[in-house]
């Protein structure tokens, strides 16, 4: 699956429907490919990706993906929890994917940082395997 559109399409669905993720960063979620200026705290961006085709495999495809959440509240509690819901929603989710397969997504790592003195930011990155459909 070179084209990474459908993946990315499958994941949002996949958040935009999550109960868990919706108590935490509202309903309807902010969940952004690219967030407005004036987005309201807490939200998640659907950051960077990365398709690479899987070696051995002809129709193999690996992703990797990055989520960004942003929060104004006093400390890390806000983003763990959300971050949590993030793993919740999407480790070993079974996605359908238009002209694809998924073969397995997997939680890598979460992070925290303070990115100034009132917005904490975290990032959660997830790898995906597609198989393209015949």
């Amino acid at each position: 699956m070179k084209d990474a559109w459908p993946l990315q399409q499958a994941v949002y669905l996949a958040l935009a429907g999550d109960a868990a993720l919706k108590a935490e960063i509202g309903d309807p979620p902010r969940l952004y490919d690219d967030a407005p200026a004036n987005a309201a705290f807490p939200y998640v961006l659907l950051g960077e990706t990365r398709t690479a085709p899987l070696a051995g495999c002809e129709t193999g495809f690996e992703h990797d993906l990055r989520f960004h959440v942003f929060s104004k509240h006093g400390g890390r509690r806000e983003l763990k929890r959300i971050l949590a819901a993030l793993y919740d929603a999407l480790h070993d989710a079974d996605l359908d994917i238009e002209g694809a397969r998924l073969v397995s997504l997997r939680f890598v790592f979460s992070d925290i940082f303070r990115r100034d003195p009132q917005v904490y930011a975290g990032a959660a990155r997830f790898r995906a395997v597609t198989e393209e459909s015949a």
